[in-house]
Order: structure tokens, then sequence, then C-alpha cells
């Protein structure tokens, strides 16, 4: 089986062939590494492949999926948990195979979380440049304990437990908000509707699926919402947050603080050097003028442990494919 893997990079490389070559069918799997990111354009540098391996900000939209249906494509692997880039409904009327990998360490997704918090509470980043120029005074770099605050963690999902725990341990009151909250999270806080958890939390982390539901939950109107002062993160999907209502309540000083990993437009942006390009994009070179906002470019995930997780659950979704067994990680209408 012939697989067209998008969006690699060299890591990807490195660990889907480790995979590969400690799998059983790994003789019969043959995958063709493009860096070129999978959309209506790029549809031809799947041809002759039985399906196609995709990451986060590959395109897969009706328009794409018939095209790849049409050049004998007949299975989808997604190296991700999301799936809100794939148009579902069309994949299945097409009888494309959709499998993804839905959880892959949470800790290393939880505990990024966390460095941002701290690296943004502390001023760490600020401090690590200052003492490499030979300046070692302290004024701005003033920070505040995670002892005793409240944190809001909406989201209750593996990531969601993970990051809790986390922060129990540092001594935080946590408060969590899911539609369906895991029964575990009762043994680290509190359950709470949203509003309450805005008006409490000193830090509200994000772990939450994008849905129709979900998207834009952080607006004008929840940001009125959150303890003025408060900090906002959001290591899970860029579209969650509204940016430039966001870069209001910066400007407002309502939030006192924001870390991110992901970014709405960043598809253009991430997992590549952009260092001598012009970043045309004014809304996120307006986030990055502030002095209390953090970005880092979806790197949550970037642990040995879980790229080696995505690997072998990506070529086991193929084995099972070839197969035609039952998949645990197959995506249902």
């Amino acid at each position: 089986m012939k697989i067209a893997v998008f969006s690699t990079q060299a890591y990807d490389r490195r660990f889907l062939d480790e995979a590969l070559a400690a799998h059983p069918q790994g003789r019969d799997i043959t995958l063709e590494y493009q860096e070129a990111a999978l959309a209506l354009h790029t549809v031809a540098l799947a041809q002759g492949c039985d399906g196609v391996c995709v990451f986060v900000n590959d395109h897969l939209d009706a328009p794409v999926l018939e095209a790849l249906h049409r050049s004998g494509v007949r299975a989808v692997l997604m190296r991700c948990a999301g799936f809100n880039n794939v148009d579902i409904e069309a994949a299945h009327r097409l009888g494309l195979f959709v499998a993804r990998v839905p959880a892959y360490s949470p800790e290393a997704v939880a505990e990024h979380t966390l460095a941002l918090i701290l690296t943004l509470n502390r001023n760490t980043h600020r401090a690590y440049a200052r003492v490499r120029e030979g300046n070692f005074a302290l004024d701005g770099l003033l920070g505040s304990n995670l002892h005793g605050k409240t944190a809001g963690v909406v989201g209750t999902g593996k990531i969601g437990l993970a990051t809790a725990r986390i922060l129990k341990g540092f001594g935080c009151r946590v408060l969590g908000h899911d539609p369906a909250p895991a029964p575990e999270f009762a043994e680290l806080g509190t359950v709470v509707d949203l509003p309450t958890l805005l008006a409490e939390s000193d830090i509200v982390s994000l772990h939450c699926p994008l849905l129709d539901s979900t998207w834009h939950m952080i607006n004008r109107d929840s940001l009125a919402r959150m303890k003025p002062g408060a900090m906002l993160v959001n290591t899970s999907r860029g579209a969650l947050i509204d940016t430039p209502a966001v870069i209001e309540a910066l400007k407002s000083r309502q939030l006192g603080f924001l870390a991110i990993d992901v970014y709405e437009q960043e598809g253009s942006l991430f997992f590549h050097d952009r260092s001598g390009d012009i970043i045309d994009d004014d809304v996120f070179q307006r986030l990055m003028t502030f002095p209390n906002v953090l970005v880092t470019g979806h790197q949550g995930f970037f642990t040995v442990e879980a790229m080696r997780e995505i690997a072998e659950v990506t070529l086991e979704n193929i084995a099972c494919f070839m197969d035609g067994r039952h998949c645990a990680n197959e995506i249902s209408h």
C-alpha cells in the first residue's frame, strides 16, 4: 500500500520510518513524503497512492476529497487528534476510510501548557535574554506565586485532566468546565459553569476540540466576564479564540496575560522558518507587540514520546485499513 504523507518535516520522517521498520506489515507499506501541505492545487502529489497521511493544517474539504477519490485514494490517515479540517460528511459519502490518533501523550501538551504559564508568570524568557547581555537587573521581572491561585480548565478530556493534575500539584484551586465532565476530575477540582469559571479564575486554560459550539468561545463577551488581569492560555485549537477581541482586551488591560501555542490563521505561518520573510498577517503582528503575550509555534505535542505514539498508531491505522478489520480510531459519520 502506498501512502502520500503531506506536510512532512524531518522529524516526521524520522519517527514514521522507525515505526515502519518495527511494524509487522511495514514491508507492505510505502510512504511517499511530501513537504507541501495538502490542498486542491497539491492533490496531484497523491496520484498513484492508496491513501494520504495528513496533519492539522492540511485542507480536506469536499473538493479536495473528491479530487483525491478520483485519483484512486481510498484512505485518509490523520496523524493528529483533531479532524475539524476534514469534511467528514463528504468523506463518508465518497466511501473514504478516515482514522486519527485520538490521544497521544496528553502529558506532553499539559506540560507545555505549564511551561507557558510559568514562563509568562515569572518572565523567564525576558530574564534569559537579559542575562545573556550581562543585565542582571530585576526590574520588570516581578511574578506571582501559582500556589493559592485559582486555575480554570476548560475541557476535562485527557489533556485537561493531565493539566489539572499538574495545577493541583502546584497548590492551585482548580475549577473545570465541560459539557460532559470526566468523573476523574472530581478528585482534582470542582466542576462549574463557564461564566463562574471565567469570573473566578486567575488562569484560564483551554483544552477543547474545535466544534461549532466552541468556535470563538473566547470572545468579547466571555473576555468581559473574566477576572481583570487574568491569564489566558490556549494549547488546543486556534479558533477557540477571537484574536481581535483578545487584542482589544489586552489593550484595555482587562486581560493581563496571553499564552498561545495555536493561532487561528497559523496555516501559513507555523511549522516553517519565516525568519527571512515579511509576515503580512497584521493581526498576528499586532499580537506580537505586547510584552505580556507569549507565542510558541504549535509545539505542545512535540516530545519524543508523543511523536513515537503518533507514528505507531498511524501505522496501525493503515494496517487496519489494509486488512479490512475494525479500526478503533476510525472517525464515524
